[in-house]
């Protein structure tokens, strides 16, 4: 990494590393879009619902993931900083190890208690049945599917940004590729899709794997020395980024038992539809924030603090700019949006309507997580969780209690804009607060 090159060509440097990862973590959401999709229009709109309300069991595995994968590379980064390389090296291996077996143990407990947690749900047999057709089996691909994102955030802090894109691509064409083969030709059902999914998802990790058994690559495969002191480091680097995950997974288990008694499950494939939008702009904002956060670290690591706020502002901006555009795209484009998942006109009503109101939390959204990436990556771990605390648990449980009850119907989709919002008055006050620190430092 040349911190010389960040200096002279910052804007350039953010795109040349973010859009690689921007476009992969886009294409790895598609995994669960695509299956949406088939499932969707081939199947019915019960069958998408079913699959929404296991959504909360994604966000654990991504929680786990970012932290151990996020942590691990912003320790590894300000070691490259500084010159440390085998101790970098070391702290690779060590982070891989740690997801692997935090992977397995997560699939090994949600298989147990899956059935008996949906026995006390309170939903029909039906949609039950769907649900344990389609996640007894993703259970051990997402395992895969977040040792990916690991790796794929190891080849962004040494430089090698393309190759991850390129596995999603590969990844994501033999997904749609299986998706219509087991749903639409052989009929399986949602369990095609998830066969689907665990075929291109493993392909990747092959491609992947390939990759860092090379000899071409900084970060390598083999032995390392367990290090305490390096594990700890890195649950609290990445602490933030796992609250936030693992506080949407709990809260959009809440929302949807509050979308169900007030909407049914119309309601949840509505939520569903337009959950994807959402999902689409988090990765594309978590892709700037992977893409920013190795040369953060690094700059850090070099003390070079002006370059990383430099970094931090021109993200924000770029973030800022395509919130304003998508929601400018989803209030002119609802209809057809809509339209790519369901024909059912009143479905297709909900969703325009939810949209409007829904979209405008992209506005905040963007800037609200880069700023925790931003803390991350220079090791401030307190003011980026209370970040990802007051957006995914606190402010969001408080909104999802009291919206609906005040607004109606209409609440439910005020939910993400008035938190985002709140958590972007936030954001200012820590930045502020930062900003007041590091000139009394300089006295």
């Amino acid at each position: 990494m040349n911190l010389e090159e960040i200096k002279k060509n910052t804007i350039k440097s953010i795109l040349k590393y973010s859009i690689p990862a921007t476009i992969a973590m886009v294409l790895s959401s598609f995994v669960t879009i695509v299956d949406g999709y088939f499932v969707s229009t081939i199947i019915n709109k019960d069958a998408l619902a079913a699959m929404n309300l296991g959504l909360p069991i994604l966000y654990v595995f991504l929680a786990v993931s970012i932290m151990i994968g996020v942590g691990g590379v912003s320790i590894a980064g300000r070691r490259l900083g500084e010159k440390r390389i085998n101790k970098s090296i070391n702290g690779f291996n060590q982070t891989l190890v740690t997801g692997i077996l935090a992977f397995i143990i997560l699939a090994t407990i949600f298989t147990i208690i899956l059935r008996p947690i949906l026995n006390h749900v309170g939903i029909d047999i039906s949609t039950k049945n769907t649900m344990l057709a389609y996640y007894n089996i993703m259970l051990w691909v997402y395992p895969f599917m977040m040792l990916n994102i690991i790796l794929g955030m190891f080849l962004r802090g040494e430089g090698k940004h393309s190759l991850f894109m390129i596995s999603t691509i590969i990844t994501t064409i033999l997904n749609i590729i299986l998706d219509y083969l087991f749903i639409d030709v052989l009929r399986l059902g949602v369990s095609g899709a998830a066969y689907a999914s665990g075929i291109a998802v493993v392909l990747g990790t092959f491609i992947m794997v390939g990759y860092f058994i090379s000899k071409k690559t900084l970060f390598s495969f083999g032995r390392y020395k367990f290090d305490k002191k390096d594990l700890k480091q890195t649950i609290t680097n990445g602490g933030s980024e796992f609250i936030g995950q693992l506080s949407l997974s709990i809260t959009m288990f809440f929302l949807n038992l509050v979308v169900i008694k007030r909407m049914g499950l119309i309601g949840v494939a509505g939520m569903t539809i337009i959950g994807y939008s959402r999902y689409i702009y988090n990765m594309i904002v978590i892709g700037f924030g992977q893409g920013i956060s190795p040369m953060i670290s690094y700059s850090y690591g070099a003390k070079d603090y002006k370059i990383c706020d430099k970094l931090r502002q021109y993200t924000s901006k770029l973030v800022l700019g395509l919130g304003v555009l998508f929601y400018i795209l989803l209030n002119v484009c609802g209809k057809y949006y809509a339209g790519l998942f369901t024909r059912d006109i009143e479905l297709v009503t909900l969703v325009i309507y939810g949209l409007r109101i829904f979209s405008f939390s992209f506005i905040a959204t963007g800037y609200n997580v880069i700023t925790s990436f931003y803390f991350t990556g220079i090791g401030y771990a307190k003011e980026s969780a209370i970040i990802s605390s007051f957006r995914g648990l606190i402010l969001l449980l408080i909104n999802i209690c009291v919206l609906p009850v005040i607004f109606g119907d209409t609440g439910i989709w005020l939910i993400a804009p008035v938190t985002e919002i709140g958590t972007l008055l936030i954001v200012f006050y820590l930045l502020k607060n930062r900003n007041v620190k590091r000139s009394i430092q300089k006295l």
